[in-house]
């Protein structure tokens, strides 16, 4: 996040949800936070003060007493609310017996969600879905709503129902609830390590962001790039935190042969022994070089699990029972 001051009051009322007044009354009262001032005397915020009083707003809302909370750091108050979402989710969670209720509810979401994304309206959306992420949990959010509703968005978008800009909302809000997604339970000190990111060319990151999610929830200790890394700049992360596996998203085809080569220069530095995993929407279009390579091929999250699984049964094994195993 970008902390410059830059956002005036109204604006940050919008973005945080929370009213101009109480914005000023939580600054005055309790420092919650420090805007600096224009030359004209206007008050100005930072995406950080932002993000604080969005955090701040949500533990209100949950019962806080802001004169309890406004002086905990944003970590603090992530933690906080990880931990009061986790205990709602374990309760909703004992009260759906099957995975059918579930199921049902995911697709009642998908509709609402793609409701908010067609009228563009980012707070319903936001709101969506982070109610979901409370009556499915991490994993049947993102695997039975998230991934069928931005596959929905992506077709849409092809077909000219959606803007371009439809898409780039709901990714960002997608990005901006990581905190929620994300396992921030301490891994072992024997996890195994993966890079997650998308090759060059390809932008579209969130495929990426969510398979590093499913590795964290699998007990993988996961080193997130981003998108649009060379070949060179993945392999040197995997030198630098000693990687077991890299994951890679492709989204997209192209029509140069950019991918490709990075693919094999990919499996070239990385060498034979760190597991190189493929996955996206586009994956399938790279077959040909994939196979050539020996690349791992994510067919949908239940797999990719199974993958996670056989590499930490690989990591446990001995010399002699991996000879036994072949």
């Amino acid at each position: 996040m970008d902390n410059s001051a830059q956002y005036l009051i109204s604006t940050v009322s919008k973005r945080s949800g929370v009213k101009s007044d109480l914005v000023r009354a939580w600054e005055r009262r309790y420092q919650a936070v420090k805007p600096s001032r224009t030359e004209g005397g206007h008050r100005v915020y930072t995406d950080l003060d932002i993000a604080r009083l969005k955090l701040l707003n949500q533990a209100t809302n949950n019962g806080h007493s802001i004169s309890q909370i406004a002086q905990l750091s944003l970590d603090d108050l992530k933690s906080l609310l990880k931990k009061e979402s986790d205990s709602i989710t374990q309760v909703i969670e004992k009260s759906l017996p099957v995975n059918g209720s579930r199921l049902h509810i995911a697709e009642d979401y998908i509709q609402k969600c793609y409701a908010a994304v067609l009228a563009f309206d980012a707070h319903a959306l936001e709101s969506h879905f982070e109610n979901a992420i409370v009556e499915l949990g991490t994993e049947v959010f993102i695997e039975k709503l998230l991934n069928p509703l931005l596959t929905l968005i992506g077709d849409r978008w092809r077909s000219g129902e959606l803007r371009p800009v439809h898409e780039h909302m709901a990714s960002s809000i997608v990005r901006s609830l990581t905190y929620i997604l994300r396992n921030n339970n301490p891994c072992s000190p024997n996890a195994s390590r993966m890079i997650v990111c998308t090759p060059i060319n390809q932008l579209h990151e969130l495929g990426a962001l969510l398979a590093g999610i499913i590795a964290e929830l699998k007990g993988w200790k996961v080193t997130y790039l981003g998108a649009n890394l060379p070949a060179e700049e993945i392999a040197a992360a995997v030198k630098f935190t000693d990687a077991k596996a890299v994951t890679i998203s492709i989204s997209f085809k192209t029509d140069d042969h950019v991918i490709s080569k990075e693919i094999r220069r990919l499996r070239k530095l990385i060498g034979n022994d760190v597991a190189l995993i493929v996955g996206g929407r586009a994956a399938f279009h790279y077959e040909g070089v994939l196979d050539e390579v020996g690349v791992l091929k994510i067919k949908n999250y239940d797999h990719f699990r199974q993958i996670l699984h056989d590499l930490d049964e690989q990591k446990t094994m001995t010399p002699l029972n991996q000879n036994l195993a072949s």
